[in-house]
């Protein structure tokens, strides 16, 4: 079952539910609710707070949408306190601005839909509920069942995705983004195991980014139960993007002379996106690639494209 989740920024909307959660008794409440409904009578015998102070915070939490109340029977009939969500996600990258006459395509690319790979064990291919075909063996990379991974990971090589080219015929285009959800591939998980993760467009190389470890000991938000928490359970969500000024790594400039033009974008119908370690990598560590229902994003491949 998908997390139900709410995602704040700087608008006014996440604003109040700053403020409403901006309390250590309202927190409470919230935790309390996700184990399970409780009415306004029971929240206040397990905070030890008079009835109506709880029920003024409750009031908070209702404004703020994140608790519903409904009338059920029992003895009589009485209101009960229930969760709306699983999840409060504070996103720091705050929206870009488009120009007025620029228009955004959207992609998100399951990750299990890669077009090539090349894969060298230790590796796998993970499902919602189970491994798909044999760990440590190659040739599950090329099971039909692929299509519905939710983790894949390997020691050393590589997968390539192709996303249809939906350009419109004589649209300029200004920019291009990539998101993934990435970390390095260690027995089990280690925090400390560096690994030079390169990703690149139509056969350009944009950059590299060198994850620090392979994140486990705490489940991912969205990891699901059955998967053990000292395996891998989360990564980093990496942004790779590319415009008329440069190519940059989480809003950083790379030391490289890459630009937009550099793509040739136009000349395919497809756009090619590689992600991988390269034969000469000094941090050969391998990685982890994180589906919409594994990890901390729920997201696959994201690909936007801003065009005029």
């Amino acid at each position: 079952m998908r997390l139900k989740s709410i995602h704040l920024g700087f608008d006014e909307n996440s604003l109040t539910v700053y403020k409403a959660i901006a309390n250590k008794h309202r927190l409470e409440i919230l935790r309390l609710l996700s184990v399970e409904p409780h009415n306004v009578n029971e929240l206040a015998e397990k905070l030890n707070l008079p009835f109506s102070t709880t029920a003024t915070n409750v009031k908070k939490l209702e404004e703020a949408n994140l608790i519903s109340t409904e009338l059920v029977p029992g003895r009589g009939t009485q209101k009960v306190n229930a969760k709306n969500l699983d999840r409060i996600i504070i996103d720091l990258f705050e929206k870009e601005k488009t120009e007025e006459n620029n228009k955004k395509i959207i992609v998100d690319m399951p990750i299990g839909e890669y077009f090539d790979c090349c894969v060298k064990p230790h590796c796998g291919i993970v499902g919602e509920n189970d491994y798909i075909g044999l760990q440590d063996d190659p040739r599950s990379f090329y099971d039909p069942f692929r299509k519905k991974a939710q983790l894949l990971f390997m020691r050393d090589g590589y997968v390539e995705y192709r996303f249809q080219n939906k350009v419109p015929y004589g649209a300029t285009v200004k920019e291009i983004e990539v998101s993934a959800e990435l970390c390095s591939e260690a027995p089990n998980h280690k925090l400390d195991w560096p690994s030079d993760i390169t990703v690149w467009i139509n056969n350009v190389e944009l950059g590299t980014w060198t994850s620090p470890g392979d994140f486990g000991g705490r489940r991912g938000y969205l990891t699901p139960k059955w998967w053990l928490t000292n395996y891998t359970q989360y990564g980093l969500l990496k942004r790779f993007k590319v415009n008329e000024k440069g190519s940059y790594l989480d809003g950083t400039k790379l030391n490289n002379a890459i630009m937009i033009d550099d793509l040739r974008i136009k000349e395919y119908p497809f756009i090619s996106l590689k992600i991988g370690i390269k034969e000469d990598a000094i941090n050969k560590g391998g990685f982890n690639l994180f589906g919409n229902q594994f990890g901390n994003y729920e997201q696959g491949l994201l690909m936007s494209i801003t065009i005029q």
